[in-house]
């Protein structure tokens, strides 16, 4: 069985009913029961304490938490999954407040316009939660798929969840949640196609501005873009007419500040730059997109603390993960966007980096060929280069040269042997 459409969901939030979310597809994925906010009734809040177990949680756009000075349960959240929790509110007029009725009206007393801080005690019975702007294209969680679903659905920004359990206690799983959405008859969607729809129907990229571009190797046009959602700046280098041409030569560059600017010989960032323009002016048509995702989109400072990881033995993937971060940051769809936006459908991708080609695909682009951007090492970059190609899992095919007196020199800590 396959899982429900978003437009199918959509179609049911709107009619008061809940469906069941996961992250994604994998089987090992939780779910929660969802419905609107503004739709809940006391039999709904029935449902949920009796067939799913969880606890009852009230996502809301922050907004309307300040107005009812609902205040933040703590401020320095170490939740891994930085789930943000209020503190917990009864309407006034409840009396215990735990009853199904009760916290049904408590809920439906959020949106009342006439109410006051004062018409809620805290703590109570029903929990908020603070769903973060733009929903789930910045954070991939229940709570922002609650609210963007509400609010696709034309209703306030706002939704219930619970938790689904199995009989004995345990969290359902994807197959059990099969045969919970058929015993029940419930719709089940992901978060992982919610973020893909909206990234299809909502427009994230804003074209600001655009100027010419002479550079040495060639006149560009410079289009300005910004992200609508976190307000990074990108650019996108345009050589000749790329609307709905064929082939369109294409580089999608991270900023590297290090490499582009001060010709760090660290990384191959700054050659491939120059390699890249050089060959859309030598082609006549082309795009050079330059995205602000510094550092594999970890940001300057925090590159710089992994060069010093990288000092001190650790190779570039070990040296994120020690930092908190995953090898990888990049996010490809909003370069999509961009190329979506200048009319490129059909192109000819520079890279060296198959998870460029699978991040730019989906979203109406056809790729029609790759072209390796490969540059030649230096005694700096060649451990590296070998990270890039036996962790990362970058198509280089030179031959690595270590220039090594002796196996037990080091190379960015690491010796020859310690790679074998």
């Amino acid at each position: 069985m396959k899982f429900h459409t978003i437009e199918e969901a959509i179609e049911d939030i709107k009619l008061g009913k809940m469906i069941v979310v996961v992250d994604d597809e994998d089987r090992e994925n939780e779910g929660d029961l969802l419905m609107a906010a503004e739709m809940v009734t006391p039999e709904a809040i029935n449902f949920m304490a009796r067939q799913a177990g969880g606890l009852i949680c009230m996502p809301i756009v922050k907004e309307r938490l300040d107005e009812l000075n609902i205040d933040m349960m703590v401020y320095n959240n170490t939740d891994a999954k930085q789930t943000a929790f209020t503190v917990s509110i009864d309407a006034a007029d409840c009396t215990t407040g735990i009853s199904a009725h009760e916290r049904a009206h408590t809920i439906l007393k959020v949106f009342d316009k006439d109410v006051k801080p004062t018409d809620f005690t805290r703590p109570g019975h029903v929990f908020p939660l603070v769903a973060r702007k733009n929903g789930v294209l910045v954070r991939a969680g229940h709570t922002e798929a609650a609210v963007d679903l509400a609010r696709m659905a034309g209703l306030y920004p706002a939704g219930v969840i619970c938790e689904i359990m199995n009989e004995d206690g345990s969290m359902a799983r994807v197959p059990q949640l099969r045969k919970y959405i058929e015993k029940h008859d419930l719709k089940m969607i992901t978060i992982a196609d919610l973020i893909e729809y909206r990234r299809q129907t909502e427009s994230v990229i804003e074209r600001v501005t655009e100027t010419e571009m002479p550079t040495k190797h060639g006149e560009f046009r410079a289009h300005g873009y910004v992200n609508k959602i976190t307000g990074e700046h990108h650019v996108a280098l345009v050589k000749g007419d790329v609307a709905s041409a064929d082939s369109v030569l294409v580089r999608v560059h991270s900023e590297c500040l290090t490499g582009d600017a001060f010709g760090s010989m660290r990384c191959d960032c700054g050659d491939q730059l120059q390699e890249a323009m050089r060959r859309i002016q030598e082609a006549g048509k082309g795009v050079l997109l330059y995205m602000r995702q510094e550092g594999r989109g970890i940001g300057l400072i925090n590159k710089l603390k992994a060069y010093q990881l990288q000092d001190m033995g650790m190779d570039t993937v070990e040296a994120n993960l020690a930092l908190g971060f995953k090898a990888d940051l990049r996010d490809y769809g909003i370069g999509a966007a961009i190329l979506a936006d200048l009319g490129v459908k059909d192109l000819v991708l520079m890279t060296n980096n198959p998870l460029k080609v699978a991040g730019l695909k989906g979203f109406g682009l056809k790729i029609v060929g790759r072209e390796e951007i490969e540059m030649t090492c230096n005694e700096k970059n060649e451990f590296y280069m070998q990270t890039k190609m036996n962790k990362m899992g970058h198509l280089l095919h030179q031959d690595v040269k270590w220039n090594m007196q002796n196996d037990d020199k080091k190379v960015e800590g690491v010796s020859k042997n310690e790679l074998k």
